[in-house]
């Protein structure tokens, strides 16, 4: 038996999901950061790992003295730029992606979007908390650089900002388009490998970029590493980012961004 309406009443629509309070997204945050700093393997291969390299590349005689090649400028100077790029790889490439690819496979996700807490809360705080991790990391280089070798701080500091940030987006974009495309955590792990080593040859972890084949720099140079790596090494030096650098890297970010919103899957 069913009851109709009363006269002059219409059924009440029904109310729309409502979204997550800043109180639930704080909490949501302040979680993921006692679980990430409850890694020790991750904070050290994003804070520790880039220093310790850089210092160990310090340490050979050789890459201490200037070099007429490089215009008067010394291979440990070059490296800077390229730890900093790496902090973000490890980052971005190697602690990001198996952490969401293993909350998409063990359902946590897919239970997230049945509360007010949606799911896009816990991506955010991720995103935040290793783009964070890259900037403590490129900190800490540059100061040991600075106090262990002599390495100039940036000497147009406006210019490094503005190069860093979209490193950092563009480097965080990609770790995300990766864990748009895998499954589980085994082909995560897989396919950020061998992305990780693509990235660390365009950042010019093996071969400074500069120090590369005209050629071979000139394509590197168009990838967002590759662009980055170029950018932040003009702002060390003094003159002003490049804006086909920051272009490119703008470029990067936006289109890896709109194929990894398009293709992520909560479950």
């Amino acid at each position: 038996m069913t009851t109709a309406n009363p006269a002059g009443t219409t059924p009440a629509p029904a109310s729309a999901p409502m979204p997550a309070p800043a109180s639930a997204r704080r909490a949501v945050l302040r979680a993921e950061t006692r679980l990430f700093l409850r890694e020790p393997g991750n904070l050290f291969w994003i804070l520790v790992f880039p220093t310790v390299l850089m210092t160990i590349l310090g340490l050979i005689p050789s890459f201490r003295d200037p070099d007429e090649a490089l215009g008067g400028r010394r291979v440990i100077d070059l490296y800077v730029p390229v730890a900093v790029l790496l902090g973000m790889i490890m980052a971005g490439l190697q602690a990001m992606p198996p952490v969401l690819t293993g909350y998409r496979e063990r359902g946590i996700l897919r239970r997230m979007s049945t509360t007010p807490v949606r799911p896009s809360a816990l991506l955010t705080a991720q995103i935040a908390l290793h783009g964070a991790a890259s900037l403590g990391s490129a900190a800490l280089v540059m100061g040991v650089g600075r106090v262990a070798f002599g390495v100039r701080l940036p000497g147009q500091p406006l210019g490094y900002v503005l190069a860093l940030l979209p490193a950092t987006a563009s480097v965080l974009a990609l770790g995300s388009l990766l864990c748009a495309l895998t499954r589980t955590v085994k082909a995560s792990t897989a396919v950020s490998s061998i992305v990780y080593l693509v990235m660390m040859f365009t950042a010019g972890v093996w071969i400074p970029v500069q120090s590369m084949p005209d050629t071979l720099r000139h394509i590197v140079q168009l990838t967002p590493l590759g662009a980055a790596s170029q950018a932040l090494d003009r702002a060390m030096s003094g003159g002003w980012p490049g804006w086909v650098s920051l272009g490119a890297m703008v470029l990067w970010t936006g289109l890896v961004t709109l194929l990894a919103t398009r293709l992520f899957r909560w479950e």
